[in-house]
């Protein structure tokens, strides 16, 4: 089939099917529903490809996710006090031990003790509070 031919058939893909038709072209992990951008790069590759030779799809490998270098090393208890009561929490190597449960962020323990949306940095202390400097009249 060339490449005009095959073209005309990915054009009549829909939503799902044609992002798929991307991500096994290119190679592509997508979210996007771009059907131009789909479309141009898709025809790009077949282009690119020899005719009787399909493109193989290539295996993305995750990167590991870099660990927040503001945050103490895994093991590391960190300790608030709020409102009388004392917070601690257990640094883990995917998340945040509190209590007998297992956080993603310190921000949702925050929220979890005050019931109030936090940034878990400042919560806990591991940042300083910004504050801005009042003009002098």
């Amino acid at each position: 089939m060339s490449t005009a031919e095959q073209m005309k058939a990915i054009e009549q893909l829909k939503g799902k099917a044609l992002r798929e038709k991307f991500e096994e072209v290119t190679g592509k992990a997508t979210k996007s529903n771009n059907r131009p951008y789909f479309l141009r790069q898709i025809a790009a590759v077949l282009e690119q490809a020899p005719a009787a030779e399909k493109p193989a799809r290539a295996k993305r490998a995750k990167e590991p996710k870099q660990r927040d270098t503001r945050l103490p090393a895994p093991g590391t208890v960190i300790e608030r006090d709020h409102d009388g009561k004392k917070i601690k929490v257990t640094v883990l190597d995917d998340g945040f031990r509190y209590g007998d449960q297992t956080y993603r962020s310190l921000s949702a323990i925050a929220k979890e003790v005050t019931g109030t949306s936090w940034n878990g940095l400042l919560f806990f202390r591991l940042i300083p509070y910004a504050r801005s400097e009042q003009a002098a009249t």
